[in-house]
């Protein structure tokens, strides 16, 4: 292939990738515009062309996940969510206000079922934004999550933190795994109707 070929080939590879990402290319433009705090043909004009040359020249690596939303589950995600939300601020603010009392923090490490990237992340930002646990460290290629808890104690102990954290995981691989992913982590049910593979996220 002649040098001209392949300059040709990485300008239409860049220029795919750009318009594929539209939603991003939007997204930017549209911070943009509030940065600024006015809309004129001007700066919708400038955004447009640096949120381009941003997607042109600095492209995020493709997400190597195949994924689907389940509404279902994916609305049980979000109400254990909340309700572990409320629960745990009101647990740490007992907590702030028993004086007398030290909290036992710890560490405690948990080995999930999908160590996909994807996945792994929701699962931490997930577990982190609960008060009274923080994921301090995420190791990539073995799917380990290490997080520090406020009151192990008040927590249940090492063994229902890993519980409480596999069972969150067990929600976000059935909200947006697909059925290779669930049926390797064991969590695919048998009898119900089979979800469309999807795409791959990218």
């Amino acid at each position: 292939m002649s040098l001209h070929r392949r300059r040709s080939a990485a300008a239409a590879g860049s220029l795919r990738r750009a318009t594929s990402q539209w939603r991003t290319l939007v997204w930017l433009t549209a911070m943009w515009i509030l940065l600024w705090g006015d809309l004129t043909w001007a700066n919708l004009l400038a955004g447009a062309l640096i949120a381009f040359t941003v997607l042109t020249l600095l492209p995020l690596p493709s997400i190597a996940a195949q994924g689907t939303l389940r509404l279902g589950p994916f609305l049980v995600l979000v109400g254990h969510f909340v309700r572990d939300l409320v629960v745990a601020s009101v647990q740490v603010s007992i907590q702030v206000l028993r004086l007398r009392h030290t909290p036992r923090g710890a560490v405690v490490g948990v080995r999930l079922r999908n160590p996909s990237d994807i996945y792994l992340t929701i699962t931490a930002e997930l577990n982190s934004l609960v008060p009274g646990s923080i994921v301090v460290e995420a190791h990539r290629l073995t799917g380990m999550l290490y997080l520090h808890v406020l009151d192990l104690d008040a927590a249940g102990g090492a063994d229902e933190v890993r519980a409480r954290t596999l069972a969150l995981e067990a929600r976000v691989l059935r909200a947006f795994a697909s059925n290779t992913d669930l049926r390797a982590a064991g969590l695919y049910r048998t009898g119900r109707a089979e979800q469309p593979e999807p795409t791959e996220v990218g």
